[in-house]
């Protein structure tokens, strides 16, 4: 089984929507394998955003990801980067299906609730940022056999 990383953003946290978001993914079919709420400092949202340093929108990203408490999980599933990404949607809103996290519940690429690993290599590197091995659990699910074959 594949994990990848998610964090419900500030936007998400601040509207009161961490819990709509996290049950849309294991609605899904994704498992929790670790999940914990925490403020993101500014070295930590460095590390994490790395890629884009130097990019106009860096130090907007840096500064929203740090400005309020977030959830970051670990959801274990067969292809979970891919059923993250299409439950969460377009990256911009407004481009994002109906039915999907964001074009459901988002207006602006700014705030756009939650973030997914995009690939899984990106999520290996993701989920050694904010977790270490042992708060990662291994565990059966007595409805996995109903959604794995």
């Amino acid at each position: 089984m594949e994990r990848t990383l998610i964090i419900v953003k500030p936007d998400a946290m601040q509207r009161g929507l961490a819990g709509e978001v996290l049950a849309r993914l294991e609605r899904r079919g994704l498992k929790i394998v670790g999940l914990k709420l925490m403020q993101i400092d500014q070295a930590l949202a460095h590390r994490h955003y790395g890629e884009h340093q130097g990019k106009p929108f860096f130090d907007g990203l840096v500064s929203f990801i740090t400005s309020s408490p977030v959830i970051v999980g670990v959801l274990e599933g067969a292809n979970a980067v891919q059923a993250v990404r299409s439950t969460m949607g377009a990256t911009n809103p407004i481009s994002a299906g109906p039915g999907t996290i964001r074009g459901d519940l988002a207006l602006e690429l700014g705030r756009n609730m939650v973030h997914g690993s995009d690939s899984p290599e990106s999520a290996e590197r993701e989920i050694a940022l904010f977790f270490k091995p042992d708060e990662l659990l291994d565990y059966e699910r007595n409805v996995d056999p109903w959604i794995f074959e």
